[in-house]
Parts: C-alpha cells; structure tokens; sequence
C-alpha cells in the first residue's frame, strides 16, 4: 500500500475526492455538447420501443412552453452520461488507487474497458428487454380500467433514464466482484455470507431506483440484480485472490 495513503489525512481523502467529481463532471459536460447536436435522434431512440409495447395509437404530449427545450437538455445529459463512462471509471480508480499495491493498480485499463462495456451491456439490456416488458405491462392497465394513455415527455424520460442508469450500475457488480476479489478486498464466501443481506438492499435499492410504488418495476430491477449477485459471488470463486494463490 502506498506510504502516502496511510499519512494522508481525511481532509486529504476529501480534496481528493472532490477532484475526482469535478473532472468526472468536466467530463460529462464535454460530452454534453455534441450529444446535443444529435438530441432529435438520441429521442427517436428512446422513444422507439414504446409503440411496441401497445396495439392502439400512442401519443407523447407537451404541457409546457419549455418542455421540448428541457425534453433534448435531457435527453443529452442521458447520453452524455454513457459516453463520459469510461473517465468516470478512470476516476473512480484513481480514487482508489493509493491504496493499492504497485501490482494492482496495473488492472486500470481493464477495469475501465470491461466497466464500460458492462454498463453499455446493462443498458442495452434493459432497452431491448426490460423496457418493452414493462411498458407492455403499463399501458395494459390502462386498458383494464378503459382508459386512453397519453404520456408526458418528461415523465417517460424520467422512468426510461432511470431504468437505464439503473441497470448499467447493476451490471457493473460482477467487474466490481473481480477486480475487488483479485486485490483481495472481499472472497466468495463473505458474499455469500452476506446474501440474505445482499437480497433485502437489493430491494430497497429497487424501489429508491424506480419511480412508483408499483411492484413490477421493482421487481424488474431487482430480479436481474439478484442474479447479477449469483455471478459476482462465482466470479469471486473463480477469479478470487485465494484462487489465484492456489
């Protein structure tokens, strides 16, 4: 461990980690603009798998005067957030870093390219899978009690960003078990220890995560959370430091 982690104050730890977010922010707000030149098409994409879900006729409405402004504001931010990823990840283990010893902080480069590609994997899952799912399910219960759906931009953007965001953080857990077994952090077996634990957080994870109280788009999120944390805990077995030690 680096001598300058163990003296470093924890006024230290803050500054440090207060530069950390400000370059992983810088990030973000460079990525911002040329998503915003491609705002019209980002929200043909996130709109698409919506007309799936429905046999009737389905209409976005504006109720604002700024709406549509707001609408493509956000709409960038949501992308700008996928393509800052990888400085956020850099960030984030150069965060950690100090702590690490000199052979450990050689995985930054695959940290940062299975990370991003974990979390575009999360993402499109949830794209391709998920939403269509819960839309399909959504709008059927409009059916149920005869009633028309005409959606708000600004509400289906925010439950879309959401269900995104949150799905491309949950599939960060098996990168995050690898690379936190192989320096030694945490072992297969203190994850399994803690599943029962793991299980009730994950719920409550699910429901900070999704807006609502409806149980289906929680449980939507927290099914593949759950299994995501059965291949972290088979990760950590396979590619643990005890493992490697063997």
């Amino acid at each position: 461990m680096a001598s300058d982690d163990r003296t470093m104050p924890l006024t230290g730890h803050l500054e440090e980690l207060r530069w950390r977010l400000i370059k992983s922010l810088v990030a973000i707000g460079v990525a911002f603009f040329p998503a915003y030149l491609f705002a019209e098409v980002l929200f043909d994409f996130l709109i698409a798998p919506l007309p799936r879900a429905t046999h009737n006729p389905l209409h976005l409405i504006g109720t604002g005067v700024t709406e549509a402004f707001f609408t493509k504001l956000k709409v960038s931010f949501i992308a700008a957030l996928f393509l800052a990823t990888p400085v956020v990840l850099y960030q984030v283990w150069q965060f950690v870093a100090p702590g690490l010893y000199a052979h450990e902080k050689r995985y930054v480069w695959p940290f940062m390219i299975f990370g991003s590609l974990f979390f575009l994997l999360g993402a499109g899952f949830c794209y391709a899978v998920v939403l269509p799912v819960a839309y399909t399910f959504f709008i059927e219960e409009y059916e149920t009690i005869g009633v028309q759906p005409t959606l708000r931009i600004s509400e289906y953007l925010t439950f879309t960003a959401r269900m995104l965001l949150a799905f491309g953080v949950t599939f960060e857990l098996p990168i995050l078990a690898f690379f936190f077994s192989r320096v030694g952090i945490v072992t297969y077996k203190t994850l399994l220890s803690l599943f029962r634990y793991a299980i009730l957080a994950i719920f409550i994870l699910a429901a900070i995560l999704t807006p609502g109280p409806d149980v289906a788009s929680q449980l939507l999120l927290a099914g593949p959370l759950i299994l995501l944390y059965g291949v972290s805990i088979g990760v950590a077995f396979v590619f643990g430091k005890e493992k490697a030690a063997q």
